[in-house]
């Protein structure tokens, strides 16, 4: 909120449900600010590795290579596990992607501020929100292009987080602690959306028997890591020489069934414990392994897994000038730069401004409207995931397979420049939030506003 704003406008009314977009327990705050650092490098990595496909796509020197190496099969033909680098890719290492989310959301709801409803609502309402209306519109947009078109709906839902904590660090922005956790939880929430979306909307001929048998070694792979200590001790090495092979004969098998192979990644992580074994449970159990994993996995998804898939994936012919015209001007990829520009903002702004109605709640005084607007906006970075669906929608070899490629890179690239415009001048203000969330007059180690906080 502007200091020029009068005492008596609505961020600074009192009302019975408090505000929301509130900074959290400083706990969370150092969690967010830690994942966020190490998302900010992987989104480094992540737009080298776009630009470099998109280089080698286009240049015919490279253009023959980099389609011979996507297409190149390896694998177990007897398994039916011979599959091209692209499948690996995106079956494969993005399953690493949605074990790191399922623990995420896991944690989050056991031990993390969302474990309480109040805390909750908000972040989850915006994204089903952040959902719903670019779906909506695109769908709108493509009514009349055929159900071949319309299998793209789900393209512009997501929200890729390492691009989007990228921008912000490209524009240096010093997005207040309840901002970004607000857009973290926001994208981890929209990961659980696109899973289930993947495993409901994209999903055909399914083998239930393979399916069912793969909640064996999924249900020991529970038992394993609930019992972590019992069974391995402080011998770490040997749990990775079980589990490791236990979770890819989940993730084989859920493959084989016809659910999409990322499905699994997200039962793995919901599988893992987020508090210790502790008589009477609760969130001051300590960490649970979830924790531990979460800070090992990180870096060879951020760093490794999600760059080498959008490596395969973003790897486009555009075709020059008239390509690009062909592109922007098929239904299906104005559709997406519509859906994630303007659906996505509207859907997220429009949940959180329900929310304050429907609760009798207002933003955090030292917040304004123009600051969620920014964050909104800057949910519209879709990448990752919207990738992913483009393949699941249309299947390489389509032209709106290519068209939708290069939607979500124009989309996402226009989130962010617009993201930029909104957040950038707010910078001062920011800076003054700062300030005040690092006091630690006391010098006991946690700033003053986090004790103050009931």
């Amino acid at each position: 909120m502007s200091p020029s704003q009068p005492p008596h406008s609505p961020a600074h009314q009192k009302t019975d449900s408090g505000p929301v977009l509130r900074r959290g327990t400083y706990s969370e705050f150092v969690r967010i600010t830690t994942i966020l650092r190490k998302e900010t490098v992987g989104g480094a990595i992540l737009l080298v590795a776009t630009v470099a496909a998109l280089v080698m796509a286009n240049v015919p020197f490279f253009a023959d290579a980099y389609y011979a190496a996507r297409d190149f099969e390896i694998g177990i033909e007897a398994l039916h596990l011979k599959l091209s680098l692209g499948t690996w890719a995106a079956d494969g290492l993005l399953a690493i992607f949605f074990f790191l989310a399922g623990l995420e959301l896991k944690r989050e709801f056991v031990a993390g501020d969302l474990r309480s409803v109040n805390r909750a609502i908000v972040p989850v309402a915006a994204a089903v929100g952040g959902v719903i209306v670019p779906a909506v519109i695109y769908t709108l947009i493509n009514l009349n292009s055929g159900s071949d078109a319309l299998r793209g709906w789900a393209i512009p839902t997501a929200t890729d987080i390492a691009f989007a904590v990228a921008v912000l660090a490209v524009i240096g922005s010093k997005l207040p602690a309840a901002l970004r956790i607000f857009l973290l939880t926001l994208a981890v929430v929209d990961d659980l959306l696109a899973i289930a979306i993947i495993a409901f909307f994209y999903t055909s001929d399914i083998s239930f028997i393979l399916l069912l048998v793969a909640f064996i070694p999924l249900a020991l792979y529970w038992i394993l890591t609930h019992k972590f200590s019992y069974f391995f001790g402080t011998r770490a090495w040997s749990a990775w020489l079980i589990l490791l092979p236990l979770g890819f004969i989940v993730w084989a098998l859920v493959h084989g069934s016809g659910v999409h192979a990322t499905v699994a990644g997200v039962l793995l992580g919901f599988a893992v414990p987020v508090l210790r074994s502790k008589r009477g449970g609760g969130p001051d159990a300590g960490p649970g392994l979830a924790e531990t994993l979460e800070h090992r996995i990180r870096p060879l998804s951020s760093g490794f897994a999600i760059p080498v898939f959008a490596f395969f994936s973003a790897g486009v012919t555009i075709g020059g000038f008239d390509g690009m015209v062909r592109a922007i001007t098929d239904p299906v990829a104005y559709g997406i730069v519509i859906a994630l520009v303007l659906g996505k903002p509207i859907g997220v702004l429009l949940a959180t401004w329900i929310v304050t109605k429907t609760t009798k709640a207002a933003l955090d005084p030292d917040l304004a409207w123009i600051d969620v607007a920014g964050v909104a906006v800057l949910a519209g970075v879709g990448f990752t995931v919207s990738l992913l669906i483009a393949e699941l929608g249309f299947g390489q070899g389509s032209p709106h397979d290519d068209h939708a490629k290069v939607a979500i890179l124009v989309g996402s690239l226009l989130a962010a420049l617009l993201a930029t415009a909104i957040l950038r001048p707010r910078n001062r203000h920011y800076g003054r939030i700062a300030e005040k969330e690092a006091l630690d007059a006391d010098n006991d180690g946690v700033p003053d506003v986090y004790q103050a906080k009931k």
